[in-house]
């Protein structure tokens, strides 16, 4: 099997990508000139925003892992730009050139609403206002409508493999009880893997391990302290999703929470 799969040089794709090879899998990178695969991937020069460059990508592939967006910036047209139109300029390459292919979509649980009842399940109807999870919902809606094999893993805060993510919690401005669902990328990699075999076909799946932390343990465990608050927690499932459907789909993570993580010295 050859898997295609964009945003290869990203926090997620670059770890995504080593795992794929160590596990013999043969991958191919879509990347812009200047940019670096990990070794072992087959590089195919081109931008998710260059539709001509995308026939080559998809040529031959058997499944797409689509990971390509943006959301480290202000600048949310930018955001909708890559996630949206990126998204719509992919799927119109594979419906053209590999129409049979697998096509397997990284989706975000911000797309839940603060102010949930309880954690995000994948039927509830969102509302995402902020460019990000709105443009990844609208990815997810134009992904569904395709007509092509399609699966959507709504990743939660990722971590591990000494990728620094968790220093994003120096400039939050959160409440330390807040607490978010987590996944390692080693298992970030083990969904992947296991929505390649059509597991997940046609479903939207909430992926996670199965601790949620909060703001102020994540801190600590960053090397730092959080700045500590007795006021109410006005959004207690903010960050949150049910994983019941991954279960009940075969996902288990091999890393059960951050605490293990760091115990295991894997942060």
């Amino acid at each position: 099997m050859t898997i295609l799969v964009t945003g290869g040089t990203g926090l997620v794709g670059s770890r995504l990508l080593r795992r794929f090879v160590e596990a013999g899998i043969e991958c191919r990178g879509l990347v812009r000139p200047g940019g670096e695969l990990p070794d072992g991937v087959e590089p195919v020069r081109g931008d998710i925003l260059d539709p001509g460059s995308l026939a080559a990508a998809v040529d031959g592939v058997e499944a797409i892992v689509h990971l390509a967006a943006t959301f480290r910036t202000t600048d949310d047209e930018r955001i909708w730009e890559v996630t949206l139109e990126g998204t719509r300029h992919l799927l119109a390459a594979i419906r053209r050139d590999a129409p049979r292919a697998r096509v397997v979509m990284a989706s975000t649980s911000n797309i839940y609403d603060f102010d949930a009842p309880r954690p995000g399940r994948e039927t509830d109807d969102v509302h995402p206002t902020l460019a990000y999870p709105a443009s990844k919902a609208a990815a997810e809606t134009e992904l569904r409508n395709s007509g092509l094999t399609w699966a959507v893993l709504r990743l939660p805060f990722v971590y591990g493999d000494g990728d620094g993510h968790l220093d994003a919690f120096r400039s939050a401005s959160m409440h330390p009880a807040q607490r978010f669902s987590l996944m390692h990328h080693e298992d970030i990699a083990a969904a992947f893997r296991l929505a390649l075999t059509g597991a997940m076909d046609g479903r939207v799946v909430n992926v996670a391990d199965d601790a949620p932390a909060t703001v102020y343990e994540m801190a600590a465990l960053g090397g730092y302290e959080y700045p500590p608050s007795a006021e109410p927690l006005t959004h207690p499932w903010r960050g949150q999703v049910d994983v019941s459907l991954a279960r009940d789909l075969g996902f288990r993570p091999a890393i059960l929470s951050i605490h293990e993580a760091a115990r295991l010295g894997r942060l």
